[in-house]
């Protein structure tokens, strides 16, 4: 009998470092985080070194990893092409020759949805769109059983998907987003200053507040039309909602199930299967996981 094979799994995000060690099964064996330390030289990166370094020391036969980051991924998977503003000198890091191993390097919103498809909410789906809502929105496509890249690796980016074509550019210049209409970003401008977190709005929302109630209904009203026009032109099994805005459960769910029932087109008699993340903060380490089976087999 072969020897189990061990793949390291990373998720390097805004805040944290997630290291995983993972068997072909998707048993986790061992996990360590550090804080990403974002905005301090070189931190992130000597933080990454140091997830590596301490689940290689536990495990030294693992032989090849699956990265995930913030940004655009190269067509080879080698690195992060395109991150601006955040995680200095992250673009054009090559991972293979960081970490000393095998290394496929992919969008953490990609990662997530492959991590879902793997072993969470989405498992075995071959028609899935994943949405993260958090401080931006995010997001990544599964058609006939393959994740949409596109030709600069932004397929996926839905946050940035119009919905108001006279309205203010979010930070790439495009009117009136869905990220800047539910968006944790935003929700300072979109409640007149009277919250400065979405778990605030929603707390209030639950709490009875109908000047709350009625801003979370235009930012949900928005994301069920999104999901709507997104249904007609991938034709999805599944929507998979993740991210911390998405920790709302019903509050969130229930007027998207109303919003869908109203504009979502229906062939037959049940809609699009729309459903919470189960992976949560591991998601991205797990499809980074993975995408390395996949790109490195073993032999």
């Amino acid at each position: 009998m072969s020897e189990a094979r061990f793949i390291l799994g990373i998720d390097l995000g805004g805040t944290h470092v997630k290291g995983l060690v993972v068997d072909e099964a998707g048993h986790v064996h061992a996990e360590e985080t550090r804080p990403t330390e974002d905005g301090v030289a070189g931190a992130w990166r000597d933080n990454v070194r140091r997830v590596v370094a301490g689940l290689q020391g536990r495990f030294p036969t693992i032989a090849v990893a699956g990265l995930c980051a913030p940004g655009l991924a190269s067509r080879d998977e080698k690195m992060i092409v395109s991150m601006p503003g955040r995680l200095r000198g992250l673009e054009g890091l090559d991972w293979s020759g960081e970490l000393g191993l095998p290394t496929v390097v992919l969008n953490d919103a990609h990662a997530a949805l492959l991590g879902e498809v793997w072993l969470g909410a989405a498992r075995g789906g071959a028609n899935v769109l994943m949405i993260t809502l958090g401080t931006g929105v995010g997001g990544a496509a599964m058609v006939d059983g393959r994740l949409l890249r596109g030709h600069l690796g932004r397929a996926g980016h839905v946050g940035h998907l119009s919905l108001d074509p006279a309205g203010q550019p979010d930070i790439v210049g495009t009117p009136g987003s869905l990220e800047d209409a539910i968006g944790d970003c935003t929700v300072g401008q979109r409640s007149g200053g009277r919250f400065a977190t979405t778990r605030e709005l929603v707390a209030a929302v639950i709490a009875g507040d109908e000047a709350a109630r009625a801003v979370w209904e235009r930012s949900t009203g928005a994301l069920g039309a999104a999901l709507a026009g997104l249904i007609n032109v991938l034709d999805p099994q599944m929507i998979v909602l993740g991210g911390g805005i998405a920790a709302a459960g019903e509050v969130l769910f229930r007027p998207l199930a109303v919003a869908l029932d109203r504009m979502e087109w229906r062939i037959g008699v049940t809609g699009v299967a729309l459903v919470p993340a189960k992976l949560g903060a591991q998601a991205g380490a797990f499809g980074a996981v993975y995408r390395a089976r996949q790109k490195f087999p073993t032999t």
